[in-house]
C-alpha cells in the first residue's frame, strides 16, 4: 500500500460468518468471556500451562511486572533447529494472563510452535503488591521496558507483540516506540485495540448497562486489592458515589496521575489521527465492525501508513469471535495467520 500523508486508512474485511444465533455483538462479547467457554480454552492451553513459569521482570526504573513464560523446552520439547518465534501477549483492562481472551490464543499459538509470554500490566493478575503506585493507561514506559527485558531472554528469536483491547493499545504504542528504544521487533498485532479512549468511555457510559457494571466492578475489585496491599497509602472511599466510568476516571486522574485534566490524560494514549503515522514496525489491527465496547468509527480515523494494515470482520463483538456451538474461537487461527508472515512459521 502506498500511503498518502493524511489519508484515511483502507480497511480490508475478513470473512467471519458465525451462526445467526451468535451474530449479535452482545452475544459475541458476553459469550466470549463466559465460564462456559473456559472448557474450550482449557483444552487448547494444556501444553501452555504445563510449561508456564511465572517470572518477575525488573524494569530499569525499579518497577516490577510479572510475566508468565511458556517455553517449549520447559514442556520437554527438544530445542528447535532455529530459534522458535516468541509472542508477548498483553491482556485487556482488568484482565490477566488467565483471561479467556488471552488464554485461548496463547494456547493455540503455543501448540502451533511459538514460545509465549503473557505479560501482566502493573496491578493486574494479582500483582498489586509488586509496586506501590497505581496502574494507569499511560504507563507505557515501564511496559516497553519490560518487553525489552523479555527480549533479552530470547536474543535470537523472531519476536512479536500481541495485545487485546487496552492491551492492544499498549501493543501499538510499543510498536511506535520500540525501535527508538532498541527493541528488535518483527511485528505487532492489536486485536480490538482501544483507539480513542474518550469515545470508548462515552460508549460504555451511554450503552448497555451490563458493560458499565462489568468494568466498574472489576476496576473497584482491583482498587480494593491495591488498598489491601498498601492500606496506609490509598483511600478510594470517595469513588463509592460515582456511577459512571467517565466520572470515576476523572476523579482517578485528578488524584492519582500527574495529568492536569482528564482530556490531557486521554490524549496521551489516543491512537486515532496521525498518532500511528510514524510506525516503522509491521503492524496489524484485527477488529470487529460491530464492537459495542470500542466503536469501529475509530478505525476510519486512522491515518494511512505503509507499516499498518487494518483487517475487520462484520461480526465478532468485543474480543468475542465465537465461531460455533462448541464456542470455538475463530480469531485464534486468524491471529496465527497474521503472525506467520511476521515471525516465520515455527
Amino acid at each position: 500500500m502506498n500511503a498518502q500523508e493524511g489519508a484515511p486508512i483502507a480497511i480490508r474485511e475478513l470473512d467471519f460468518e458465525p451462526p445467526r444465533w451468535l451474530r449479535s455483538p452482545h452475544v459475541q462479547s458476553v459469550v466470549g468471556s463466559l465460564a462456559l467457554r473456559r472448557r474450550a480454552a482449557d483444552a487448547v492451553s494444556v501444553g501452555l500451562r504445563a510449561a508456564s513459569r511465572p517470572r518477575v521482570v525488573h524494569c530499569s526504573d525499579g518497577t516490577r511486572l510479572e510475566a508468565l513464560v511458556s517455553r517449549h523446552e520447559d514442556a520437554g520439547a527438544e530445542r528447535a533447529a532455529g530459534a522458535r518465534p516468541v509472542v508477548v501477549i498483553i491482556h485487556g483492562w482488568n484482565g490477566c494472563g488467565e483471561s479467556l481472551h488471552v488464554l485461548s490464543p496463547a494456547g493455540h499459538l503455543f501448540e502451533a510452535g511459538w514460545d509465549v509470554v503473557r505479560l501482566h500490566l502493573r496491578d493486574h493478575g494479582g500483582t498489586e503488591r509488586l509496586n506501590r503506585e497505581l496502574f494507569h493507561s499511560c504507563r507505557i514506559d515501564e511496559t516497553l521496558d519490560a518487553v525489552l527485558r523479555i527480549r533479552e531472554w530470547f536474543p535470537q528469536a523472531p519476536f512479536a507483540v500481541v495485545g487485546f483491547s487496552l492491551g492492544g493499545n499498549f501493543a501499538l504504542r510499543i510498536g511506535l516506540r520500540g525501535p527508538a528504544a532498541g527493541l528488535d521487533l518483527a511485528g505487532v498485532v492489536g486485536v480490538c485495540p482501544l483507539l480513542d479512549p474518550g469515545e470508548t468511555m462515552a460508549a460504555l457510559d451511554a450503552g448497555w448497562f451490563g458493560y458499565r457494571i462489568h468494568f466498574m466492578r472489576n476496576w473497584r475489585r482491583q482498587l480494593d486489592g491495591k488498598r489491601r496491599a498498601f492500606p496506609e497509602h490509598f483511600d478510594f472511599d470517595a469513588t463509592r458515589a460515582l456511577s459512571s466510568i467517565t466520572d470515576m476516571t476523572r476523579w482517578f486522574v485528578e488524584h492519582y496521575t500527574p495529568y492536569e485534566s482528564l482530556d490531557r490524560y486521554l490524549a496521551e494514549y489516543t491512537m486515532t489521527g496521525p498518532a500511528l503515522a510514524p510506525l516503522a514496525v509491521p503492524t496489524r489491527i484485527l477488529a470487529a465492525l460491530d464492537d459495542p465496547v470500542i466503536p469501529a468509527e475509530g478505525l476510519d480515523r486512522l491515518q494511512a501508513t505503509q507499516a499498518l494494515e487494518v483487517l475487520a470482520t462484520r461480526y465478532g463483538g468485543h474480543c468475542g469471535f465465537v465461531a460455533d456451538a462448541q464456542l470455538g474461537n475463530w480469531s485464534d487461527a486468524a491471529l496465527e495467520g497474521l503472525l506467520v508472515p511476521l515471525t516465520g512459521r515455527p
